[in-house]
């Protein structure tokens, strides 16, 4: 099918020209584009319309899992009829294998996966073989190593009434792509025999299997059939079993990568004797050796993906194949939040590389494993055919690989509010300035967030505060996730009036209940006082339509010169949009969020914090078991605030008790 949006909305305010234009540098085969977009503008519509307008299949990248999830929300809005699916990392909780050379500490590779996430990423790689009009929202997740897709597509089981097969057969090619019989408990990946039906469960399904049922050696008749009520859903003329896992390959191949892993292992052996490094050369081979025992008789190992450049023939050194790879050549590419996301494409390699090679060195992996990696960005440079960077501040990369002509701004919001006025005050008695100014906008019943260089200064501002009678909290790096959350949820109940931070009042935080925000030490050039840093902070207080903001300093920097003519001139254009079509700016209203409220009343019910130390060992582990049940259901519901923030009560329980 062709993609199409189905909206109540139209493109307005210079959504309209934004569309046209990069639709046009699509069609006219550039490569890079900037969306250039502020703050609630309409940028995930505008991407929307571009896709439905190229009709090309599309990759879009966030730059973490909530980000992405709320995308792949939005666009499934937007796209009942097509394929939207969304492919982040299966992992709730991953330790990565690691060896500490200084202490002799080695950590075993201790993960906890999400079934649920599994079978989203492998609906996500069964749609591209499918169809065309398919949508996948990603995190960085989509650099990391897969299997090889031609294996993953070759390897699919086929089959349609009438055709003539052994069950036992159907059976042995499901084992083969890792497939498991279990005839009680029915789940993904599992299939069982009833009589003369083979029910088969695929990995990409929630709810729905299927049932094939056979007279004598032909198929008679396939169904699909709810996994739980065993009723009958539909009929189906054919069906295509996918694999079930990403790393599944033949036979041969299988065969193959043994005997090289062998010869890699030989080498490596005689590498660490001729250095007289005896304990290493023990220690890999008989780690080694019993990787090659599974392989040989399950076709799969534990940690399977440190062999994957063997299983898939690749050279040393070669990239892997990753989610890129499953798409087809013309593919669309949408990074969004770019100057965000595209430095942490940017920063996968090193730190992989950098733990993987201690584990060469003393031992526990072949150097192979080092080529199970993320992309290197050059390598990821290399597999984009057209990218659309999507960001209110565009970073270095992406205004460099950009043509001024390909900068597409959509600067007015539909909503009419105005980016907030600025203002510049000496630093000389600050504090008590803006003591004066919190005062003023609590009386107004709105907040306030000041911006700090350090911790330290975040959290002595903070106490002074407190001391003359502000509700008050700081919020930086140290706070647990989940405390950010409450705290910021705090603030729009008014519970606080003022929050201070240092960089985490940027991307991403929407409270219109914001009318100020202070910068303290405007003109301290560096990370936290660039023009991108200043801009996304001003940002902040775009939804107030009282917006203003206070940077304090003694001098105007390069970066606060920038920062304020762009949003003057932002405020300029929206204002003679406002005048043109009679809008007058209203602050958004925006319900507080139901989940952050499930979360609080988790937390109360469990109450452990309080009475801790009245708790016997025992009962401290009843807790922990409670929290971690409730952190796995939260990661199926894919709330992954709530998830972090009890993965985060979970640690300071054991570290602490």
């Amino acid at each position: 099918m062709d993609f199409k949006i189905h909206s109540k909305f139209k493109p307005t305010g210079d959504q309209p020209e934004a569309i046209d234009k990069l639709v046009k540098g699509l069609e006219n085969n550039k490569k890079h584009q900037i969306l250039k977009g502020v703050t609630g503008s309409g940028k995930t519509f505008t991407m929307a319309n571009i896709i439905e307008r190229y009709q090309r299949p599309t990759l879009v990248i966030a730059h973490n899992k909530t980000l992405a999830y709320q995308l792949a929300s939005e666009f499934r809005e937007f796209f009942p009829e097509n394929a939207v699916e969304f492919f982040v990392s299966f992992y709730d909780y991953y330790q990565p294998e690691a060896y500490v050379s200084s202490s002799d500490t080695y950590i075993e590779k201790d993960s906890s996966t999400n079934e649920e996430l599994n079978k989203l990423r492998h609906s996500a790689t069964m749609c591209l073989f499918e169809r065309r009009d398919v949508i996948i929202v990603s995190s960085v997740s989509c650099i990391f190593g897969l299997g090889d897709p031609i294996d993953y597509e070759n390897l699919v089981v086929s089959l349609r009434p009438g055709m003539v097969k052994d069950r036992t057969e159907i059976m042995r090619k499901l084992i083969d792509i890792q497939y498991v019989r279990d005839d009680v408990n029915f789940t993904s990946g599992t299939f069982r025999v009833r009589g003369d039906s083979l029910d088969i469960f695929p990995a990409a399904s929630r709810e729905k299997s299927i049932r094939v049922e056979f007279f004598g050696d032909e198929i008679d008749r396939i169904t699909e059939i709810n996994a739980l009520t065993g009723q009958i859903v539909g009929e189906r003329n054919h069906v295509a079993i996918y694999p079930a896992s990403h790393y599944v390959t033949t036979d041969k191949k299988i065969e193959r990568a043994i005997v090289t892993i062998e010869e890699e292992l030989e080498d490596r052996l005689k590498y660490f004797k001729d250095n007289n490094k005896l304990l290493e050369a023990q220690r890999l081979e008989q780690r080694t050796r019993y990787d090659l025992e599974m392989l040989k008789e399950m076709g799969f190992c534990t940690g399977i993906e440190n062999y994957s450049r063997h299983l898939s023939n690749r050279p040393a050194g070669s990239r892997p194949y990753t989610l890129l790879d499953y798409f087809p050549k013309d593919f669309l590419l949408m990074i969004d939040e770019s100057h965000v996301t595209v430095p942490q494409i940017g920063g996968m390699y090193n730190g992989d590389r950098s733990r993987k090679q201690n584990l060469v060195d003393y031992g526990f992996r072949l150097p192979s494993a080092l080529d199970n990696r993320p992309l290197k960005f050059n390598e990821f440079e290399s597999l984009i055919n057209q990218v659309v960077f999507v960001s209110a501040t565009p970073g270095k990369y992406e205004l460099e690989k950009t043509d001024n002509e390909d900068i597409v701004e959509q600067i007015l919001r539909p909503t009419g509010l105005l980016d907030p006025r600025i203002e510049i005050r000496p630093t000389e008695n600050q504090i008590d300035d803006l003591i004066t100014e919190i005062n003023k906008t609590t009386e107004k019943d709105e907040r306030v967030l000041i911006t700090t260089l350090t911790k330290k200064m975040s959290e002595d501002l903070t106490r002074y505060l407190e001391n003359v009678g502000i509700k008050v909290a700081y919020l930086h790096s140290d706070i647990d996730t989940i405390e950010r959350m409450e705290i910021i949820n705090d603030l729009r109940l008014g519970k606080y009036d003022v929050i201070v931070g240092i960089n985490l009042l940027r991307e991403g935080l929407d409270i219109p209940e914001v009318s100020l925000i202070a910068i303290l030490d405007a003109d301290k050039e560096g990370f936290l006082r660039s023009e991108t840093s200043l801009i996304q902070t001003i940002g902040r207080a775009a939804r107030n339509s009282d917006g203003h903001v206070i940077m304090y300093a003694d001098t105007i920097t390069n970066s606060m010169d920038v920062a304020i003519k762009e949003t003057n001139r932002r405020r300029k254009l929206q204002n003679e949009y406002n005048e043109k079509h009679g809008i007058v700016p209203t602050t958004i209203n925006k319900s507080v969020r139901e989940r952050i409220q499930n979360t609080i009343v988790a937390e109360e019910r469990l109450d452990y914090d309080e009475s801790i130390d009245e708790f016997s060992k025992e009962d401290v582990e009843v807790i922990i078991e409670n929290l971690n049940a409730e952190m796995l259901l939260a990661a199926e519901e894919l709330d992954f605030e709530r998830a972090a923030g009890l993965r985060d009560q979970i640690k300071e329980l054991k570290d602490n008790y």
